[in-house]
């Protein structure tokens, strides 16, 4: 999960309100504003008397040329490390991340923070904001609050869809209201997830429900922030997962509810190429996939040969971890 820490040094109560309910992850203020910064609400303060201390938990490096970055590398396995380019630019942090360094990007704007967040795919774990006012503060992290790299989705064909008797199923209730084709990236393989749509479509027999997705059987496999995946049955109240639309593109839900049931269901055989992928979900009116055009579709309408949405990945994952290792999973 990436991580935010706002600047507010000087001291500005709006600014610290405005960060507190923005959702950033931590506050850089000057020495002796930290137990106001606490009496305002719960977050890690970077302060002489702070939780972190500058210089002996974080310094700050202000980077020159490439003869810099090894010192850097060092320094990141002890402490954390505040990077300033004198010219900024991707490429130090593309150097850097490339070395496994852990460094925190200072900065200026959006458009910069979203940059050092998806250099290389991976980006940055944190940056330090230094944000001009609150107006520009809360439009900022609204937007990284939500952000992740975009998904690339790719057009599947359905070859076969089959009822498969009782199981447990999954119902993910989130935090968010979704909208006409956002939904869940689920699947029976994590290198294959079916981007299944969100109960936001009205229908004769239950009333609309956007927060929710109802997902697919125990086993399977959801995306989660931070390129990871988990197994639907490992999700509870409070943990995040990803929202993703026809589009590919991404923000975070949290979980607000899971809800097991025993219920008829149904295999999803589709073909991407040369590829054969499936998942399980409930057999009902009201679960639905999504349509490269954002669509909603009725599993219980589908027929082969319709397109639907799916992300593909390669390599395999060990405990939801992306990992460069072949692993054949059928």
């Amino acid at each position: 999960m990436k991580k935010i820490w706002v600047n507010i040094d000087p001291w500005d109560k709006k600014m610290v309100t405005t960060a507190l309910e923005g959702g950033a992850d931590g506050l850089v203020v000057p020495a002796g504003y930290t137990e106001k910064v606490k009496a305002l609400g719960k977050i890690q303060t970077i302060s002489e008397d702070g939780d972190l201390k500058p210089g002996e938990d974080v310094v700050t490096f202000r980077i020159t040329s490439g003869d810099d970055e090894e010192e850097i590398v060092k320094l990141t396995s002890t402490k954390k490390v505040i990077l300033e380019c004198s010219d900024w630019t991707i490429i130090p942090l593309e150097n850097l991340i490339a070395k496994g360094a852990d460094v925190i990007a200072r900065v200026d704007s959006l458009k910069e923070a979203e940059t050092a967040f998806g250099i290389l795919e991976k980006g940055v774990s944190q940056i330090l904001y230094y944000p001009k006012d609150s107006a520009e503060l809360k439009k900022t992290l609204t937007a990284l609050k939500s952000f992740e790299v975009k998904t690339l989705l790719s057009e599947a064909e359905i070859i076969e869809i089959k009822q498969v008797g009782m199981g447990d199923r999954v119902c993910v209730d989130t935090c968010t209201a979704m909208n006409i084709g956002e939904g869940m990236l689920i699947g029976n393989t994590s290198s294959v997830l079916f981007l299944v749509h969100s109960e936001s479509i009205s229908n004769p027999y239950v009333s609309p429900r956007p927060f929710r997705v109802n997902a697919g059987a125990v086993h399977a496999y959801t995306r989660v922030p931070g390129g990871k995946t988990r197994y639907l049955s490992e999700l509870s109240a409070g943990d995040q997962v990803m929202i993703t639309d026809y589009k590919g593109i991404n923000r975070i839900g949290v979980v607000g509810r899971l809800k097991i049931e025993k219920r008829p269901l149904m295999l999803i055989r589709a073909r991407v190429g040369e590829l054969e992928v499936s998942t399980i979900v409930q057999n009902a009116e009201t679960i639905r996939l999504t349509h490269p055009s954002g669509e909603p579709l009725s599993v219980v309408s589908l027929i082969p040969g319709d397109k639907v949405l799916v992300a593909l990945e390669e390599g395999g994952r060990h405990f939801g971890i992306k990992i460069d290792e072949s692993i054949t999973e059928k």
